[in-house]
């Protein structure tokens, strides 16, 4: 069984999702990773998100924006957009499937204390969906050997 995938979704893919991605590759569960697309793509990411994540000591995902695809949002596990559910921008097919939204404002259209805000809770958030994740994998494989006792 390959690597489980987070994705994690906005409307440009040029601040938040890329942000997320950023935050759980740095210290992934052990056989998860993640990556991230937008409804809209930016053309690049926006320019402030490199400098918010060499902050906190990481670097920017090695893709530029990138179009959510089918394909992307079939082989994800988990689903987390950004808040881009009430925007006309959010496909219907996106809709359809089990997602979780963390609701974050967009952050390009915020001071630097606001970006850093959304950053922060990014991590907050993030490092819960980490806990959750070897949690849910430590439950499986417990009951995967108390079936094979």
């Amino acid at each position: 069984m390959g690597e489980k995938i987070v994705l994690f979704i906005c409307i440009e893919n040029a601040c938040r999702s890329l942000m997320a991605e950023a935050i759980f590759n740095a210290e992934p569960p052990p056989g998860w990773r993640a990556t991230s697309a937008g409804t809209r793509p930016a053309e690049a990411a926006n320019p402030r998100t490199e400098g918010m994540l060499r902050e906190i000591g990481l670097d920017l995902p090695d893709h530029p924006p990138r179009p959510l695809t089918t394909e992307l949002m079939e082989e994800a596990r988990v689903r987390v957009t950004m808040g881009c559910l009430d925007d006309a921008s959010c496909p219907a097919r996106l809709k359809s499937l089990e997602l979780r939204d963390w609701s974050l404002p967009d952050p390009a259209k915020l001071d630097d204390a606001g970006f850093r805000a959304v950053r922060n809770l990014l991590r907050e958030r993030v490092r819960g969906l980490r806990t959750e994740l070897v949690l849910a994998d430590r439950r499986a494989f417990d009951l995967a050997q108390s079936r094979t006792r």
